[in-house]
């Protein structure tokens, strides 16, 4: 009998050479986020290399990605982050500025109470639930919820299943076929602009010197995301992101989060499921009753005001917008993004309060 304390396969792949392990992962990152695409999930090309390295970490994988590359991988979505800003939400939100205000700070509210709550009762660590309960900004908040001290993976668990279950009841609710809507086909490897590229290199490269200067936390994601904010809105800087660069980011990122998933993590993540999954129905419903209120109060189209309060998945809420009649986009796109700037900007303030009174 073998006494060892892993199991036999396990022992197998961590004897496969690492070549062989990181074609294993390739191949499975390719057909995961294949699946994931086809089937129009969200967040295929991150979700799918990010279940292959999870398959892989729980049966020992011992392949890691190099911290350099992940910390590229984490200032090209800041650049993305930044560069999805554009400066004609201000207008509309100058001008319904109560309204955005209130929707933002109860939906904040009400995922960190849930979270409090999670922690509280002690079914995930520390302040990782309340991380994982922030109704947006899925990836930049798995980014920086490790720089805080948080479970990323559990982390990371909680935000794509959010986004997820987010993406079908909002579709659900507004009876819409997405099938029909023309997305454009994704062009792999277009004609790159030298100016707007250099320009995005750049932003990365200077941005994370800033956040490792000032000694940010997650300081490639968060310098990258500030300067080139700041440049994009401030002067008009254009930055261009090919898709295959936002491939390989997405995929450094997964491949890192997933390959330090074990057994055990994977094991505490599938007894939490039932909470988690009623934690997120409960944020559904409340977002949904918001919404409801607004549209009753303010005489705003009902279909509008839910797609604009709910939780998360921008790009999957501005895809179902589009499908459904009569609904202004303007305003949805405005409110998610309001939502998704106050969540990169308290998110790191409401974990440290939320953990000082765990510890009290």
């Amino acid at each position: 009998m073998d006494s060892s304390p892993n199991p036999p396969a396990i022992e197998h792949l961590a004897r496969m050479p690492k070549a062989w392990q990181w074609l294993a992962l390739l191949i499975f990152s390719i057909l995961f986020a294949g699946a994931l695409e086809f089937g129009a999930l969200p967040a295929a090309l991150l979700i799918g290399p990010m279940l292959a390295a999870i398959l892989a970490g729980t049966n020992g994988a011992t392949v890691r990605v190099p911290r350099p590359l992940f910390g590229a991988a984490q200032a090209i979505v800041g650049c993305l982050v930044a560069a999805s800003i554009s400066a004609d939400i201000f207008p509309l939100f100058y001008k319904e500025w109560p309204l955005f205000l209130g929707a933002v700070v109860a939906t904040v509210a009400a995922s960190s109470l849930l979270g409090w709550l999670i922690s509280r009762w002690r079914i995930l660590p520390g302040t990782t639930a309340v991380w994982g309960s922030s109704p947006g900004a899925a990836t930049p908040m798995v980014l920086m919820a490790g720089a805080f001290g948080a479970d990323q993976r559990l982390v990371a668990f909680m935000q794509y299943l959010r986004v997820i279950l987010v993406s079908m009841t909002a579709a659900l609710v507004a009876r819409v076929d997405t099938s029909g809507i023309e997305i454009p086909a994704i062009i792999w490897f277009p004609p790159i602009d030298p100016i707007a590229f250099a320009a995005t290199l750049g932003v990365a490269l200077v941005g994370s010197l800033i956040g490792k200067l000032f000694r940010l936390p997650s300081p490639f994601f968060l310098g990258t995301f500030i300067f080139g904010t700041a440049v994009h809105l401030g002067i008009g800087v254009t930055m261009q992101l090919p898709p295959w660069l936002l491939a390989l980011g997405y995929t450094m990122i997964g491949w890192t989060i997933g390959l330090n998933f074990t057994r055990t993590i994977l094991r505490h993540a599938t007894r939490a499921l039932p909470q988690i999954v009623g934690s997120i129905i409960i944020l559904i419903a409340f977002c949904g009753g918001l919404g409801f209120m607004i549209s009753h109060v303010l005489g705003i189209d009902p279909l509008t005001a839910y797609l604009a309060t709910s939780p998360g998945g921008m790009d999957s809420v501005a895809i179902i917008a589009a499908a459904a009649q009569h609904v202004d986009i303007s305003f949805v796109m405005a409110l998610q993004s309001a939502r998704f700037l106050v969540v990169l900007l308290v998110g790191p303030s409401v974990a440290r309060l939320v953990a000082r009174s765990l510890r009290e």
